[in-house]
């Protein structure tokens, strides 16, 4: 059965009715630039081939009836869709509806199920994609007609006031303006998407993912203190954000700051320019050359961002000695997730050398799966 015909049939049970329709969002895999978005930087991500699907029915009462994918339910009057008024999961969708205006009156209640086959955590995009679409479907039900870029907009005021997480725009931006073939150049300072050719199945090339569960620093807490530092940094160096430095900056930094906020600065920095050279390369010579890019940003992450994990460094080996043209650690989990630009005709040997890596070393063997660069938010029916 299908996402869809799963979706679909448990909105018939739950709801004893058709949906009016079934949308769809796509996860995100971050290709190169993690880090970098909060402060204004650069980020090449990719839609992937998982997502969340939403199937969505109108109510007369003017309540809102949501439905996880595990089939835990909350029901609200839409009014008191508002921040602050529901935590937990529901957040999310019920949030979307308060931040396209839902919470003001005037327009009717919904039956929302929910069902998902990404991987759960941050390194995924999971909750942005349960975001992005909800509010497709009510764009066209409640007939507003905004915007992608306005609705990926809404989607982090859902996250940012009614969930309470410091989002910014990428996850949404990927799971928003993705396309088949592509990776998604996001622009945080300027509120700018645009699609850069990564056609890897056509050059030969697979997107390997693989997840373990070594230990690394607990992620809301580093990230926080990251996020810190980088903004005591920016105060401090006299700029808006780290966006406005260039490599040729650092020596500056250097003069100036302790030497971690240096190399989280250099991270930033560099990681931005690594960036916009990756996204030149797939115009210019294509997936084939960004390997040594995703090698320099995994020690740029580990060395100056402080991003370790115990299983990380020996995947990333493993699949290098196996013929990967690059790897990298990769999302907001600071670690735990590797991605590894594979030739095709090397995938089982790289896969086979990463297992019998883990075996050797006595750890639970890790999950591996390929992802490809997907189209972005759009109604299937």
């Amino acid at each position: 059965m299908t996402l869809v015909d799963r979706v679909t049939t448990r909105f018939t049970e739950v709801v004893g009715a058709e949906p009016l329709g079934v949308w769809s969002a796509p996860g995100r895999v971050t290709i190169i630039g993690d880090h970098t978005d909060y402060n204004a930087g650069l980020s090449l991500p990719i839609a992937i081939n998982l997502s969340v699907v939403v199937a969505v029915g109108v109510r007369d009462d003017g309540r809102v009836r949501v439905v996880s994918p595990f089939g835990d339910t909350t029901t609200v009057e839409l009014t008191r869709c508002v921040p602050g008024s529901v935590s937990g999961w529901a957040a999310v969708p019920l949030g979307v509806l308060w931040a396209l205006g839902g919470s003001r009156g005037g327009a009717s209640g919904l039956d929302i199920v929910i069902d998902s086959d990404i991987p759960a955590g941050p390194d995924f995009g999971a909750n942005s994609a349960i975001a992005c679409a909800v509010a497709v479907a009510v764009n066209d039900l409640w007939e507003i007609d905004l915007g992608r870029m306005d609705l990926v907009h809404a989607c982090q005021r859902a996250e940012h006031d009614m969930v309470g997480t410091p989002t910014t725009m990428v996850d949404a931006a990927t799971a928003m303006f993705g396309e088949s073939d592509s990776a998604v150049l996001v622009d945080s300072q300027l509120a700018e998407a645009s699609a850069v050719p990564f056609a890897i199945a056509d050059v030969g090339l697979v997107l390997l993912v693989i997840v373990s569960d070594g230990q690394h620093s607990p992620g809301v807490t580093a990230n926080q203190d990251r996020r810190a530092s980088c903004l005591r940094a920016a105060g401090s160096l006299g700029v808006e954000t780290l966006r406005d430095l260039a490599v040729n900056d650092l020596q500056r930094v250097r003069e100036t700051e302790d030497e971690e906020t240096y190399r989280r600065v250099r991270h930033v920095v560099t990681e931005n320019a690594r960036v916009a050279a990756v996204a030149e390369l797939l115009w210019s010579d294509g997936p084939r050359a960004i390997g040594d890019f995703l090698v320099a940003s995994y020690l740029s992450m580990r060395d100056d961002f402080d991003v370790q994990n115990s299983h990380s460094s020996r995947v990333i080996r493993s699949v290098q000695r196996a013929g990967a043209l690059g790897a990298r650690m990769t999302g907001g989990g600071l670690g735990g997730v590797v991605i590894a630009l594979v030739p095709t005709e090397l995938l089982s040997f790289v896969e086979r050398k990463v297992r019998q890596a883990f075996t050797d070393l006595k750890l639970s063997e890790p999950e591996l799966f390929l992802v490809t660069p997907s189209r972005g938010a759009y109604r299937v029916y």
